[in-house]
């Protein structure tokens, strides 16, 4: 097992990070404030892995609730359920929440647990690679709505964040590789030497070898971490983390949320905002053709969807939360390695990029 620490100004937690961390009480113990424990997981992860988790927090008084898996339930009827359950059982202020699962189920715990009694405790137990590395660290929680991706939300930590690698052994390959695009991110955005990493092991990870995944899982979190403690609420550097996301939530919101995987929108959305960056001249083909490579050989598209034209790409895009006074803020490289955060970047050579982007 190896262990990295959130150290926020006003509190720290651990990141424990190996093989069946979940059926370790002693890491979950600490972190639990009485004896009121809610799981939250979906239908998918519950039938792998919720009796598991129960055995290891016996003793507790336990409830759970199993919401319907995939980005189409991450909505406030569904937070709503974790609510009605919490009620029902009487839950008090000291009540812990546990999130099992991936991406969606950590963001709508997270979300409820800022909510309820204006805010309990929660614990992440991410179960996909996109949750270990990035939704499952940070604090960022929240739903969707039906004109925009994570418009309703709050920022809440945590209280310790369990990533049990074993739980990658029943990923399907399509989720493994959308986990893989935040796992590229951190190498275009801040680590040059990791991308030249996962460059020569990225055969490996999609193989699943223990060994490169665990290390891709830790300087994932390692570099999350640095940046979410320099700028827990997202006011300056911690934009970064949101490479070709921009482009990504548009082609989810359009798609309709779970027609593309997250991770599939922001790989094809990385590729996007590089390309954009070398129209720009501040990174060459070179560059320009290494994210592209990368991106691919994660199993990743590079194209955007035939059903999207460039006028309503371009309103989807004015939707994301980084939009201020009506100006695109996008997050782009300067050079390879570096993510800068402009404004200054005019619609129309963005609708250019779009009007002749690949499409499927």
């Amino acid at each position: 097992m190896q262990t990295l620490q959130v150290a926020l100004p006003q509190r720290h937690y651990p990141i424990h990070i190996g093989p069946g961390v979940m059926d370790d009480a002693s890491l979950l113990a600490p972190h639990i404030a009485g004896r009121q424990v809610m799981i939250v997981t979906n239908d998918a992860v519950a039938a792998w892995y919720l009796e598991r988790l129960k055995a290891t927090l016996a003793g507790y008084e336990l409830a759970e609730v199993v919401l319907p898996d995939g980005e189409a339930a991450k909505t406030l009827d569904h937070v709503e359920l974790i609510w009605d359950a919490l009620l029902a059982a009487g839950f008090n202020r000291r009540a812990t929440l546990i999130a099992l699962g991936g991406g969606v189920v950590g963001d709508m715990t997270g979300f409820a647990a800022a909510c309820y009694q204006r805010g309990v405790g929660f614990i992440q137990i991410p179960t996909t690679l996109l949750a270990q590395v990035d939704a499952s660290v940070g604090g960022k929680t929240g739903v969707n709505h039906p004109r925009g991706k994570n418009m309703i939300g709050a920022f809440h930590q945590p209280r310790a964040v369990i990533v049990d690698t074993d739980t990658l052994a029943t990923l399907p390959a399509r989720e493994l590789s959308a986990g893989l695009a935040e796992v590229i991110k951190y190498g275009l955005i801040h680590d040059i030497a990791f991308l030249d990493w996962l460059e020569v092991n990225m055969a490996a990870l999609r193989r699943l070898e223990t060994g490169p995944l665990s290390e891709a899982i830790r300087r994932s979190c390692e570099i999350k971490a640095d940046i979410v403690v320099e700028d827990e609420t997202e006011q300056g550097i911690r934009a970064h983390l949101n490479l070709g996301h921009t482009f990504g939530h548009a082609i989810e919101t359009a798609m309709g949320y779970g027609s593309w995987l997250h991770g599939e929108a922001v790989g094809a959305g990385m590729v996007m905002a590089a390309g954009l960056s070398q129209r720009l001249g501040w990174i060459d083909e070179a560059s320009f053709e290494r994210v592209e490579r990368v991106v691919e050989a994660a199993g990743l598209p590079r194209h955007m969807p035939s059903a999207i034209n460039a006028d309503r790409f371009l309103s989807l895009m004015h939707l994301d939360k980084k939009v201020f006074d009506a100006r695109l803020r996008l997050i782009l490289l300067k050079p390879l390695g570096q993510a800068c955060i402009t404004d200054e970047v005019g619609e129309s050579a963005v609708r250019e990029l779009l009007e002749g982007w690949p499409r499927r």
